[in-house]
């Protein structure tokens, strides 16, 4: 099954992502949009792992604790790897020390099971598309732009989930898995 850790977002901030995808789709056939019910904050890509592998890795996330829940804000957008070449759309997230330290968390908790870290460090972000063809996007950029400065809004996260991704012909689908309290000591 194919698994990665994340947290999940409020439905205002989908509702306002879904109304920025919904006028940016006419802009360009070459980019394969996300689903805003599937919006996610990902702090960890596992990959395929074994269903009976499962309960470990549950258990393995289930340790991980930080001070206090971690403040979010989803707020404006930008292209992996850049502009001029892009493969991805993505709206920023900002946060303070703690997401960058529960996402390290998450690594070392899951090193012991084989699973590697990543190679890059980690980038906070929400993805919206992914770029399937001819990556010269001038009215998706122009119109990008007309909606500066983008605010989606801000929450607390207090939680984060296991989810499995599961293939389907308009876009992967996901399943929470399990959920972890991250809050407390």
């Amino acid at each position: 099954m194919r698994t990665f850790v994340a947290i999940d977002l409020p439905s205002e901030i989908r509702r306002k992502a879904a109304q920025l995808i919904a006028l940016l789709q006419p802009t360009t056939k070459h980019v394969r949009w996300a689903r805003a019910e599937g919006l996610h904050l990902t702090l960890k890509f596992i990959g395929e792992i074994a269903p009976e592998k499962v309960a470990e890795v549950t258990s393995r996330l289930s340790a991980i604790r930080i001070a206090a829940p971690i403040s979010l804000a989803i707020r404006g957008a930008g292209y992996f790897p850049n502009e001029r070449s892009p493969r991805v759309i993505w709206l920023g997230v900002e946060a303070g020390n703690d997401l960058p330290a529960l996402a390290s968390q998450v690594e070392e908790a899951l090193l012991s099971l084989g699973i590697a870290k990543e190679n890059r460090p980690f980038a906070a972000h929400l993805t919206l598309g992914r770029f399937n063809g001819p990556n010269r996007i001038p009215l998706l950029q122009e119109v990008l732009r007309r909606q500066e400065p983008l605010d989606f809004g801000s929450f607390e996260a207090a939680d984060f989930f296991l989810y499995e991704s599961q293939p389907s012909p308009g876009g992967s689908l996901y399943r929470k898995i399990s959920r972890f309290a991250c809050v407390g000591m």
